[in-house]
Formats: C-alpha cells, sequence, structure tokens
C-alpha cells in the first residue's frame, strides 16, 4: 500500500431550503471548498475554491443565502459544475497519493450525485475517509460532533463563516493532526 503524502479536505455547499422546493435529489454544489493538507506535518500546501452556478435551481432561496453566506450575484457569474470539474482537477493532480477527506459522507455522495447529473466522471478517484465518526472513536465519545462542537472539543475555536466551503475545510484540516496524530485523543 502507498503512503499517503497528503490529505484532501473538501466541504461543499449546494442549493436547499427548508420548506422542501429543493429535494435532496435536487440538491446541487453551489461551493468547492477544497484543501490539500500534506500528511507528514498537516500544514496547509494548496486551496481551490469555487463557486458554481446551479442549473436546475438557478434562484438560491432565502433560507440558503443565509445559510451559506452565498449571494444569488455569486453563483450567477459563476462557472457551471463542469467547467468548475475541470478547474478542479488542472488543481488537484498536480498532487499524488492523496486521500479525500470529508466531515460525514454528504460530500462524497453529493459529488456523485452532481457527477451522474451533468454525465461526467467523479474526478476523485481516491480512498474516502469519513472524518466524523473518527473524531467520535479517537476521543471515545458516544455521540458524532458536527463540525463546529468538533472544533470546540479539540480546544480550538472556529475560523471563518461556518456554512461556507472554503471555511469549513480550512477547519476541518486544523482537526487532522487531533485525528492522524500517533497520539490523537489520549
Amino acid at each position: 500500500m502507498k503512503k499517503i503524502k497528503n490529505y484532501l479536505v473538501i466541504d461543499f455547499e449546494a442549493t436547499c431550503c427548508d420548506q422542501g422546493s429543493v429535494p435532496r435529489e435536487h440538491m446541487e454544489i453551489i461551493e468547492f471548498g477544497c484543501v490539500m493538507v500534506n500528511a507528514s506535518d498537516f500544514a496547509v500546501v494548496s486551496e481551490f475554491q469555487s463557486f458554481v452556478r446551479p442549473a436546475r435551481h438557478a434562484q438560491l432561496t432565502a433560507f440558503c443565502r443565509s445559510l451559506t453566506t452565498i449571494t444569488q450575484q455569486e453563483v450567477d457569474v459563476a462557472p457551471g459544475f463542469k467547467e468548475v470539474v475541470m478547474q478542479f482537477k488542472h488543481w488537484l493532480y498536480q498532487y499524488q497519493d492523496f486521500v479525500f477527506c470529508s466531515w460525514g459522507d454528504y460530500d462524497r455522495k453529493q459529488l456523485q450525485q452532481d457527477c451522474g447529473f451533468h454525465r461526467i466522471a467523479n474526478p476523485i478517484g481516491a480512498a474516502h475517509i469519513n472524518l466524523k465518526p473518527l473524531m467520535s472513536e479517537r476521543f471515545n465519545l458516544s455521540k458524532k460532533l458536527g463540525l463546529g462542537q468538533a472544533i470546540h472539543h479539540a480546544g480550538l475555536e472556529f475560523s471563518g463563516t461556518a456554512h461556507r466551503g472554503i471555511d469549513d475545510a480550512r477547519n476541518i484540516a486544523r482537526l487532522l493532526p487531533f485525528l492522524f496524530e500517533a497520539s490523537a485523543g489520549q
């Protein structure tokens, strides 16, 4: 087995509604938040961020704009999903021997759903690690924590804006030493 050189930390934001007007299977990624982290010292190597213009629900709901702080104008002028995936692949393929990490399984599933809708191959062929249950295991917790709770449990302060892809990815990256160092959770 190859040694992991990097952790690819991803957090997506997607179209959503608290009134049911955007069904789960119609949600679309509207922000790629990605951080590449060196596995040996947990230093951030690079970042990729892009808004994405949604195809199915072009008009963001008030709930979505409030939750994510992403504006209608930001997605209106953003490239479409296929173009963002091409930009992402150009950034991603500079790195080798990485594993894909996210807080929960949502991001992995959402990317697969969007790739299926747009009829393109998933750009990430790497193994996926769901960090949420790993946090519970490492700290011997009875429940799985949300990202904000996990940050506080680790003795850190949340940095940036919650539910913004790039800020969430940066915060997840800050948890990696607690999850993967030999002494984590001890």
